[in-house]
């Protein structure tokens, strides 16, 4: 795989695609954001569907545990990703996602968590930590992930944001908890609105449209393109900007994807493009 094979909306390059050797003499292609590891604070990924094990429409790099793969090839991928990000499976923590707006702290306690063992905790779209080496995770096929790094207080924060999540403004969310538990400062933070669904290929009801002209005045013709018979394009990339530029992340600190799942379906899982027949993607984020 090479960055020139993905299908690119724009020319604002935000990613870099990393190569990393495995045992078995393959290579795991994981995209990273540059922006997000200016001084060495951390350590960001972006899974695509090479370079793992599962077979059939989960081929190769599934990670989920949920949708009918099986379940020692969903572990080795992980262990693939944690090796690639210098860490083992039980370094990962992972999300409980169910389109909510709540976000957690997470230490070393947590490690293995949705990986190794049974989650302790439901409905979290949001993880925050303080912790070097512990490896955040959260999962997708067309939502948007996002990603946060404080580098004044080492602290980082990955966040899942559907269309629910960010008409209830995720973004801002996450960077509230970081805040509370880290006395983090938005105008300090690196920001990332992650590889996701464009507007092109996302369509939706009158009354998601409806959500969103309410939440966000002023916007409707940057985020909603009417398509009649009460459809329309929505624009959750440039959402969640206006978000994350709203709750006070600056414009140089913010890197905004052009990278879109669902115009990619044989590099990226994307649930529109393969009408639910499809593993998940994953989003990492470690301090260093």
């Amino acid at each position: 795989m090479n960055i020139q094979d993905f299908k690119w909306k724009n020319e604002n390059h935000i990613f870099t695609l990393n190569q990393y050797p495995m045992a078995d003499g393959t290579v795991l292609p994981l995209l990273s954001i540059p922006l997000l590891e200016q001084g060495n604070i951390a350590v960001s990924a972006f899974t695509t569907r090479e370079g793992g094990v599962s077979q059939g429409m989960f081929e190769s790099l599934n990670l989920s545990f949920s949708r009918g793969d099986d379940r020692q090839a969903v572990t080795e991928n992980y262990r693939r990703v944690a090796q690639a990000l210098g860490g083992e499976i039980s370094d990962i923590v992972c999300s409980d996602q169910t389109h909510t707006t709540n976000v957690i702290r997470v230490d070393k306690s947590y490690g293995g968590y949705g990986v190794t063992r049974e989650k302790p905790y439901r409905d979290v779209d949001g993880l925050v930590t303080d912790e070097p080496g512990l490896i955040l995770a959260t999962f997708y096929a067309d939502c948007v992930p996002l990603y946060f790094v404080d580098p004044v207080h080492r602290a980082i924060g990955l966040s899942h944001s559907g269309w629910r999540g960010t008409v209830n403004r995720m973004g801002e969310k996450t960077l509230e908890v970081m805040k509370k538990e880290f006395s983090t400062r938005p105008e300090d933070v690196l920001a990332a609105v992650g590889p996701s669904i464009c507007q092109d290929c996302y369509e939706v009801s009158d009354d998601v449209a409806t959500a969103f002209a309410e939440e966000f005045p002023g916007h409707e013709e940057e985020i909603l393109i009417p398509k009649g018979n009460g459809k329309y394009q929505l624009d959750l990339w440039k959402s969640n900007e206006i978000v994350l530029r709203e709750a006070g992340i600056c414009e140089e600190h913010l890197a905004v994807t052009n990278l879109c799942t669902c115009c990619n379906p044989m590099l990226l899982f994307s649930h529109r493009a393969s009408q639910g027949r499809r593993g998940n993607l994953g989003a990492f984020l470690r301090i260093s």
